[in-house]
Order: C-alpha cells, then structure tokens, then sequence
C-alpha cells in the first residue's frame, strides 16, 4: 500500500506536518500546571492529530496493488458418441483385449478411465474441467458411449466460449474424428488459443465391411408419380465378394440387385426408380445383404420416408420488383412439400387466376400495387404482408388491421428478433427460436409500430440490447381470415448466417412452413383440424401437434377439452390432454421410441363429436454407424496447429508429463491495482479516536479539562 497524489502536489504533506506542529506548539507553548514531559506527550499527540486531519482534507490517493495467481486451467472433451464402442480400436499398438471386447469397460472404457486420473496426476497446480460430448457438450466423463450423433465442432466452440479470458493451458480431445453434424472442427480448433492435445479412438485400418454411406431423396412425391432415389454403398476388404441390395417398403421388396465388389476400398452411387403408389407417409428400408467375417453389420441398413402426397396447396407470391428475400421466402415455404409458391411480380397479376391459390404474399407494395391487389385484400384468402424500406406504409396499413405503422421510407433502422414465449397460435421448437433471436438484426422503416389488440405477436423488434414492443411478425384471425404481417425486409441476412453458423436452413424453413401452415389451415373449413409439426420425427426429438376447433361461426374455440391416442405399429398405447394455447390447443408429447404411430384426436363441442386421425413417425438415427474408419489425419492435424500432440490411447498416461513440459501452460500472475480516498480508510478514524481519547484523558488526569 502507498499514497499517490494525483493532481496534488506532495509538498503537502510538509505543509500539513509544519501546521501540526505549529498547531500543536500554540496550544501548549505556555503550560501552566503541566509537568514537561506530560506537556511533550500531548504536544506530539495533538502534533499528529492535526496533520492527520490536514492530510484528509487535501485527500491524497491511496493505492493498493494486490496479486492474484491463476492456475492453467486443463480441459478435457471426452467424445461419448455410438461410433466410439461400435468401433473400438483395433490397430497393432492396441492390445488383443481391447480388439476382441465390444464393451465400454475395454478399451475406451479404459481410455476414460485413465483420462479421470489425469486430474489426480497433475495435482493442486492445474485446474481440470471434465466434458463429454456428443451432439451436444455435456458436464464430466461417461462410458455409456451412447451418442446417436457427434459434433465435434459445437463441442470446441462451447468450450471456448464458456472460459473466454482464462488461463486455459490446454485441451485434451478424445475422439475417433468421426463427426457428422456441424462444420469441419479443424476451423473452430483454429479459434481455440492453447495447446491441443489429441487422444486418437477408434481404429484406422480398413476391415472387411460393407455400410450404406448415404441417401439422397426428396421427402415428398405425389401418388402415382415415380420418385428417384440415390444410395452410396460402400465396401472395405471385400474385393471379389457380390453385394446384393435390396430396398423394400413397408416390408415388401420393391428391388434387388447385385453389385460386383471391384476394389479394396469400393464405393458406387446407385440410382433407383420408385413409385409413389399409396397416400401417406412411406416407410423404405435398404439393406445390404452381409458378408463372410464383416467388421459391423449396424451399417448394413438405413431408413428413409416419403411423403406421398395428393397435391400441393399453391401460394401465391406478389412483389414489385427484384429483392433477394423473394428467393428466399420461395425456398422456405417450399421446404413444406405441401406448398408450391407461384412468384410473380405485380404487373402480371391480370394473367394470374387468384382464385387457384391458398394464400397470398404481398411483398412490399408500392400504393399504386396495394390498388392493383384489392380483389385479394377485399377477398377471404389468407394474406401474408411484409413491409420495408421500399414499401408504401400508407398504403401498408390501409391493406392490413393487425400493425399500425408510423414510420416513412426516407430512413431504416435493423431490428433483431426478439421470439415472445407467449405466442399461442402455433409452436415453433426451441433450437427454432433460440436461433432466430441469435440471427442478423432485418431492417424495417424507421419509426414506430404498434400491433393491434386482435393481433398475436410471434417476433418483437429488438434495436441494438434494447428490446421494445414493436411488432416483427404478428398474426390475427378475425372473421375467419387469417393475416400475417412482417415489419422488416433483409431474410436473406437470416438464410446465409444459418448456413454459415449451423449448416442448414432449418429455422427459417421452420418459421415459415408453420406460418403458411397456420395461416391456410382453416381455408377448407375443417371444424376440427389436428396436424403435427411435421410428419417425420428424428429419434430423440419432442413430438409437437397442434389442434384447432371451430365453433358454428367459424370462430376458433378451446373451451373443450381435447385428448389423442397414439398408437404403435408393435401396439404399444399413449394417452394424452392436449394443452390449451391462446384460442387453439397444443401438444409436446416429449420423446417417443422409434416406430410408426397412428393417432386419434377427440374432441366434443356441445352435442357434436369431433374425430381426426393420421399417422406419425419417429425414425431411427443410425448416423453413428456409417463410418467405421476413424479419422486419425483430422486429429493429428489439429494437433500439430495448435502446438500439441495426438497420442494413442495406450499413451494417456504421458499427458501429465507433457503438460508439465510445456512451457505455455504455466500459471499466470494477475497485478490488480485499486485506489481509494484516504478518507475512504477506516483505521485512521479509529487512530484519531484514540489519540483524542487519550489527550483529553491526560489533561483530564493533570486537571487541564
């Protein structure tokens, strides 16, 4: 601790002492019944008050420097994915245990194991976080190794994003390198500032196996039309052995045939012709049939669904002039196989028969547009209304009673999306919404906005971290009319950072098939309707339905109650109450096992009983077992960029050593400087106290108070 002065000069504090002194010297330079050296002790006492209270008044600094040692923070990512037990490693320098046994207690079992001790060797000096991961990053190690997807990528940018600016000393990735979500992690290792040290899984030898490597398919067909399909089939170590494909639907063989095994490493595309000849969701299963000592037969068959629809409800899409957003909402609504949008600008509406479509999307008319369109904004059709700076906002709110704008076109301001956890109109999933509040802000009008009392808001405007109440996206249902109005333009900003950030477009696709499928949902009149979220659930996934009940006005009621029965293809039976949502009802049936399910909705309103029914899916993610080669390259290079090492597994117990060794993971000592007012500090008060308290009890004693 010491005094700084700042801006105040230090001669001050000679300044202050001489006035103590003097102080001191006035008051007892002529004692009268004082013995002397009592009369030098309160001299020095009142001396040193005085320049006490003289040092407080010119209020020097006081600083104080304090040292805080942080230790090298150790993590370990521990890769708790199917492929990992599926297959373990099998190369030389493993032991004949560990190629034999199939069980998490060997060889990774081992591996993790070994990686709990590393905190023990190490000792006090480090500190060790423990992770596992598989799609997801999870607290601590496990040997379950029952991951149905893997993404190394999320798992090094989580780590790196919950221990920004500490002193992490490095990281230890245990994986196989086998990842089948998210982006190459060599990109997001390169983010990571420390060393890496990789723990190579798995078995890099290619062994006798045949694996289906992927298939490519559109999700839907139309009844009576054919559909291609292609399947990559792969075999290892095989070379002179026959493959026999076979693809069957719903248990019965549509085709067969024999593919000639060529090369130790075979890989061929294989297209198909199918035919869409039953309504509903289709179930195909491939297989390949397996050969003599093949390494894995889980990889021999995969899954797919079809869709077979009718026909597709059209949509009709309207604009002024050329906007990349328009792209964008085509491929959006049309990621529902159940839509087809017709995109057309405004001066071709006169060949346009309006009376074809489902729904109309006006995109940022001028006035002069608005005019054109009255039969579709006077009409019944659902409208879909989307606003920006190149729209008419006059004329926008004149078209729409759900926002009312005040806003012009002069300036525009960006706007992120804020999602409302009361929107009750329809469910969008959480990854859906967590996304879309993390996307690039759009860019509406500037002004202010105002949603209607008969509006629902699904998206509020945020403007920079302040959230407000304007309006984003809003939806309303009067008189049996469904609107939707949008406040912003700039949806391409959303589409290409999705892809940048996650690899798909599955939120935007999301928001939008659920705001046309909500928005069309009443246009045939059906007064009771039950539909899911969608028809094919991955394994793992909450199943999502929604329910909407209309009373003889048409007006949507949720006063009954509401229940399904959903039934497996193996029998098994689940009862549920749907819950009620604003006006219409909804249902998170949680995780199901995978299998086919038929369900059947009731309800009852009054004296009329009401019953649909239809038929979900929850599909099997074999994802895990369509690599059986590890990748070993990946790791090491990962590695050897951030200045680490891969090892073996049979080689973990050498980390505490390395990490001991490297000279960039020690501790790092932190300097805090404070400073403070010394009248800031306590104990001189208390001092003053003191030296008061036993002056005036000297002089009490000596008879001078």
């Amino acid at each position: 601790m010491s005094i700084t002065w700042g801006s105040v000069s230090g001669w001050w504090v000679p300044a202050c002492l001489v006035l103590g002194l003097l102080y001191a010297w006035l008051m007892y330079r002529q004692p009268v019944q004082l013995a002397k050296a009592v009369r030098y002790v309160l001299f020095a006492l009142r001396a040193v008050v005085v320049t006490l209270l003289a040092l407080l008044l010119v209020s020097p600094l006081i600083r104080s420097v304090s040292y805080q040692p942080q230790k090298p923070v150790i993590l370990i990512a521990q890769d708790n994915s199917q492929s990992v037990k599926l297959f373990q490693g099998a190369s030389p320098k493993s032991s004949p245990k560990d190629r034999t046994s199939n069980s998490p207690s060997s060889g990774e079992g081992r591996t993790e194991a070994a990686l709990a001790q590393l905190k023990t060797q190490l000792g006090d000096g480090y500190e060790v976080h423990e992770f596992n991961f598989d799609k997801d990053l999870h607290n601590g190690l496990s040997n379950t190794f029952n991951g149905k997807q893997t993404d190394i990528s999320s798992a090094l940018h989580q780590l790196n994003d919950r221990f920004v600016n500490r002193n992490i000393g490095a990281l230890v990735l245990a994986t196989d390198g086998l990842y089948n979500l998210g982006t190459d992690p060599q990109y997001e290792a390169r983010n990571i500032k420390t060393s890496i040290y990789t723990i190579a899984l798995g078995d890099t030898t290619p062994r006798r196996d045949l694996l289906i490597g992927n298939i490519n398919y559109n999700k839907t067909a139309y009844l009576g039309n054919d559909f291609e399909v292609e399947i990559l089939a792969e075999a290892y170590q095989s070379t002179g052995e026959t493959m026999r494909l076979t693809v069957s639907e719903d248990g019965r063989q549509v085709s067969s045939q024999n593919i000639a095994i060529t090369a130790a490493a075979f890989k061929k595309v294989i297209p198909l012709k199918l035919n869409a000849d039953k309504k509903g969701v289709r179930k195909f299963t491939v297989n390949l049939a397996p050969v003599k000592n093949e390494l894995s037969v889980q990889n021999n068959t995969e899954t797919f669904y079809i869709e077979v629809l009718d026909a597709r409800q059209k949509i009709l899409l309207l604009y002024d002039g050329p906007h990349p957003d328009i792209s964008v909402i085509k491929q959006s609504v049309e990621s529902n196989r159940n839509f087809e949008v017709k995109a057309s600008l405004m001066t071709d509406i006169a060949s346009l028969n309006v009376s074809d479509y489902s729904l109309a999307i006006l995109y940022q008319l001028s006035a002069a547009s608005y005019n054109k369109a009255q039969n579709i904004l006077t009409g019944k059709m659902p409208l879909w209304l989307m606003s920006g700076a190149q729209a008419d906002m006059a004329a926008f709110n004149r078209a729409q009673k759900v926002v009312t704008a005040n806003a012009g076109r002069d300036d525009v301001q960006e706007v992120f999306a804020q999602p409302m956890s009361t929107f009750m109109a329809f469910t969008l999933s959480d990854s859906t919404q967590n996304k879309i509040a993390k996307l690039p802000p759009l860019l509406a009008a500037y002004g202010t906005y105002e949603a209607q009392p008969n509006a629902a808001v699904l998206l509020k405007q945020k403007i920079g971290s302040v959230p407000t109440n304007y309006p984003l996206l809003a939806f309303s249902d009067e008189g049996g009319r469904r609107t939707a109005v949008l406040t912003a333009e700039g949806l391409w900003r959303w589409q290409l950072a999705e892809y940048r950030e996650y690899g798909n477009h599955h939120a935007v696709e999301e928001l939008f098939s659920q705001g046309v499928q909500y928005l069309t949902a009443n246009a045939n009149r059906e007064r009771f309707r039950v539909y899911p979220s969608k028809n094919v659930f991955d394994e793992g996934e909450n199943v999502l339905l929604n329910a909407e009940l209309y009373n003889d006005a048409l007006e949507l009621v949720n006063t009954p109650d509401v229940r399904i029965a959903l039934k497996s293809r193996d029998g098994k039976n689940y009862s549920f109450l749907f819950t009620r949502s604003g006006q219409s009802y909804q249902l998170n049936a949680g995780t199901l096992p995978v299998g086919e399910y038929s369900y059947s909705v009731m309800a009852k309103n009054g004296k009329q009983q009401y019953t649909a029914n239809g038929q979900l899916t929850v599909k099997q993610l074999n994802l895990e077992t369509r690599q059986s080669t590890a990748n070993h390259r990946l790791l090491k290079s990962i590695a050897e960029r951030s200045g680490g090492q891969m090892l073996l597994p049979a080689q973990v117990d050498q980390l505490a050593a390395l990490i001991r060794k490297n000279e960039n993971i020690k501790t790092v000592v932190y300097e805090d400087k404070r400073y403070s007012d010394m009248i800031s500090l306590k104990w001189i008060f208390a001092l003053l106290v003191i030296l008061l308290s036993t002056e005036w009890f000297l002089r009490k004693r000596e008879g001078e108070v």
